[in-house]
């Protein structure tokens, strides 16, 4: 049985913001949780400045109790250990602006829980995916490093080392996309949701082949009709890069590929493209055919992704190929002229220990890739890891920080500069991915996606569309359906959405 947190929430409802902060400092807590609205009984019970009944609702049978009284302009908070208090804040006459008020609760949140575990976070309240976001537009305000340092600190409670890691990669981010006319620009992704195999960890939209493998060509002929569609909705803009991700694209067989690449050319402006990558990330989906298919229809990025060098782990987590395919399949892609690889490793694998690490690393090194991005493992709800727990009991990373600093040493030691960064919820030692790269090497797409500074249309099962207004500091999400068979079946509803909201929205015609 893990923690158990009752989170009593009386007022603005923060449960989002508050349950991944709180997951952060209590790693695999269950949650139990009620929200109150002023008509409720027990709301007009605690809605009052001069009592402090929020202590009636704290069960002593919970691990912890958070009770938060959240109205306009004041605030009352109570957080309990097995019905004994151990920390409160009050507040009153504060600037009710969501964002402000939102980071002030989770700021005194924050301390008590830090006291009460005797550490706190790297990131500080920073919970969400983009961090290096909050540094980028504060870059392009205008406002100095210096000044910057003392926001990241005293808003967010961030570490040094993490702002320092942040700023390096905004001013980099910054440096590139100034290089391109993003601004008028979109760029397009591609789903592809085969695999040769789901590994442990995964939790994308992704189909076995030996299981869905029959419906490929069904899924091609409607994701066609999707890409053909999407090569006539910005006819004033400028095509950036292309992105084909997955699952696996090259799980497709040779034929299969060749004709999406030949979708692609045929119904894509691809004249201005400055990026086009595929991923071709399981060795075990490679060929010397695809890989030279790729490199004669212009891809200029790819991915090949070991996640570890140890078979063992290999093994453990499902990816059903050796360490020897990696080497193979990377060195049929370099003999094909490809240029410009990245790798992917993942931290915290389960049953690993810093020193596989190292030795994953040591293996990449002969290797020599252009590309390295280092992920931490995030433990996802609909990962085998989560959901067949009990089969990996015990087997739990140790040292993932540690993990962190070798690849940061590494990186540094063979000119891999970071250049992207994110994070996502129930990370290993709520660390975070960063993509390295040699100068000139860098993947524009993953900045542009990261920093939501451009369109981005996407087709497939699961693929969401951003469509960005810069004037209105605002974003809209276009989603797919995720089933396979429901996209296949319903592709025209698909394009119908994002006709629709191209149309009446967007301020396009389509």
């Amino acid at each position: 049985m893990g923690i158990l947190v009752e989170l009593n929430l009386f007022g603005r409802d923060y449960e989002q913001e508050m349950r991944p902060l709180i997951k952060a400092f209590l790693p695999g807590a269950d949650f139990e949780v009620s929200h109150y609205e002023a008509e409720d009984e027990a709301m007009r019970t605690v809605v009052s400045r001069d009592s402090d009944p929020l202590l009636l609702h704290a069960n002593a049978g919970n691990d912890f109790s958070f009770c938060m009284l959240l109205m306009e302009d004041w605030f009352r908070i109570r957080i309990y250990k097995k019905g004994e208090l151990i920390g409160s804040a009050d507040a009153d006459n504060i600037d009710s602006e969501r964002k402000a008020y939102r980071n002030r609760v989770a700021r005194e949140v924050y301390k008590i829980l830090e006291k009460e575990v005797g550490h706190g976070l790297p990131w500080g309240i920073l919970t969400g995916v983009r961090p290096t976001k909050l540094i980028y537009e504060m870059l392009c305000e205008g406002r100095s490093e210096e000044d910057i340092r003392n926001a990241m600190r005293s808003e967010y409670l961030c570490s040094d080392r993490k702002t320092e890691t942040g700023i390096v990669i905004a001013k980099r981010e910054k440096e590139i996309l100034e290089e391109i006319d993003y601004k008028n620009g979109y760029s397009i992704y591609i789903g592809i949701p085969f695999c040769p195999t789901t590994c442990a960890y995964c939790s994308f939209t992704s189909y076995p082949l030996a299981k869905f493998g029959h419906l490929a060509g069904d899924y091609l002929d409607a994701l066609t009709k999707e890409i053909q569609f999407l090569g006539t909705c910005l006819p004033g803009k400028r095509l950036t890069t292309v992105y084909i991700g997955g699952g696996t694209p090259t799980a497709l067989n040779e034929t299969q590929l060749e004709r999406l690449l030949q979708t692609v050319r045929d119904n894509l402006p691809m004249e201005q493209v400055i990026e086009y990558t595929v991923e071709a990330g399981r060795p075990d989906s490679v060929t010397e055919r695809k890989l030279r298919l790729l490199k004669d229809y212009g891809v200029s990025r790819i991915s090949i992704n070991p996640q570890t060098m140890q078979q063992r782990t290999l093994d453990l987590i499902g990816r059903r190929h050796t360490a020897e395919q990696i080497v193979t399949a990377f060195q049929l892609a370099r003999a094909c002229g490809h240029d410009n690889i990245n790798m992917d490793i993942i931290i915290g694998l389960t049953g690993e220990g810093p020193d596989d690490v190292s030795y994953t690393l040591s293996e990449i090194e002969k290797l020599n890739p252009d590309n390295l991005t280092v992920h931490t493992l995030a433990l996802k709800r609909a990962a085998r890891l989560t959901t067949e727990k009990e089969r990996y009991e015990g087997m739990e990373a140790t040292g993932v920080s540690e993990m962190l600093e070798r690849t940061i040493a590494f990186a540094a030691e063979h000119n891999y500069r970071p250049y992207y960064l994110y994070r996502q919820k129930n990370m290993a030692e709520n660390l975070e991915n960063v993509g390295y790269a040699r100068p000139g090497t860098e993947g524009i797409y993953n900045i542009l996606i990261m920093e939501e500074k451009q369109t981005i249309l996407a087709a497939g099962a699961g693929a969401m569309s951003k469509f960005v207004f810069p004037d209105e500091d605002r974003i809209e999400r276009v989603e797919n359906v995720k089933s396979l068979t429901d996209y296949i079946a319903r592709v025209d509803e698909m394009i119908g959405r994002k006709r629709e909201f191209l149309t009446n929205c967007y301020r396009q015609e389509c």
